[in-house]
């Protein structure tokens, strides 16, 4: 008697996650490229997008279909895109949202929000937090794994050392929101506050093992000792996100970014932010992919 195979409804979702994204894989690379690993390097780095601003005007099944299709296999869900993906969900629609990424081979990283704590304000400041709580749990419930949120900026009237320590202190208290329901909180390198000596208060602040760092690859990281003397200064806090923009525009040093993530063994996701507005993004998503295969090859 043959054994009887089961059907795709018959699959645990974890199992057909891995079962699709193997399909996607292996169609995926007879047209685009005989090498094609989905972004994979041999140091464990992933690279997928964020939807700022490639992906800002696509529909959920778009953006899906155009990750699998460039092998960007993660994605950070930009806040106010065409996506929808927003705290004002019902449940029965995130539980949609958590389907069709389950059922697809693109992970949902989880939501970038526009959340910052730098408001001397304590009314505004409360909502902040409030709204960034909002993004956490829209974040659990479609299956996602953290939120980012911004520092953002000093005030005249306000002592630097009074912001930072009030960034740091609302980062704890989201923190220890998260770790309830098996978040992180990921702070980009954002703002007035991006310069690394800051990020590196606040997070001694924050304390917290949910409070992590979302690098976001500005010029600021090469202010004082450079690049490496900063990108280890907050090395210890790194979360699963980090953020590029195009590998191959501009002048900030990628190779030695990818050198440095190799060497203090990054296992995170490495996502894509883009600046520019190519006629064919995807093409453009797999020059970039394939820009980061062979600098995380070469690492």
């Amino acid at each position: 008697m043959k054994a009887k195979h089961p059907t795709m409804t018959e699959i645990p979702h974890s199992s057909r996650r891995a079962f699709l994204r193997s399909c996607a894989f292996t169609a995926t690379a007879a047209v685009i490229s005989p090498c094609f690993g989905a972004s994979d390097s041999s140091s464990g780095m992933r690279m997928g997008l964020v939807t700022y601003l490639w992906g800002q005007h696509w529909d959920l099944e778009t953006l899906i279909k155009n990750c699998e299709a460039s092998g960007l296999l993660g994605v950070e869900l930009r806040t106010t895109h065409a996506h929808g993906v927003e705290p004002e969900l019902s449940k029965a629609q995130r539980e949609e949202v958590k389907k069709r990424f389950a059922d697809s081979s693109v992970e949902c990283l989880g939501p970038g929000s526009n959340e910052n704590f730098d408001s001397p304000d304590p009314a505004k400041l409360k909502e902040a937090i409030r709204h960034a709580k909002d993004f956490l749990q829209l974040s659990h419930d479609i299956g996602a794994s953290g939120v980012k949120v911004k520092p953002n900026s000093f005030h005249k009237e306000v002592p630097k050392e009074k912001t930072l320590e009030q960034i740091g202190l609302s980062l704890k208290e989201l923190a220890g929101f998260a770790g309830g329901l098996g978040q992180e909180v990921r702070l980009e390198v954002h703002g007035q506050c991006a310069e690394l000596p800051y990020i590196r208060t606040i997070m001694e602040i924050a304390d917290h093992p949910r409070a992590r760092v979302c690098w976001n690859s500005n010029d600021q990281d090469l202010l004082g000792e450079g690049l490496e003397a900063n990108f280890r200064m907050v090395r210890p806090w790194f979360g699963q996100t980090a953020h590029v923009r195009e590998l191959n525009i501009g002048d900030y040093p990628y190779p030695q970014l990818m050198k440095l993530m190799a060497e203090t063994h990054y296992e995170g996701w490495v996502l894509l932010e883009a600046r520019t507005d190519p006629a064919k993004p995807v093409e453009a998503m797999i020059e970039q992919r394939e820009v980061f295969e062979s600098l995380t090859q070469s690492s």
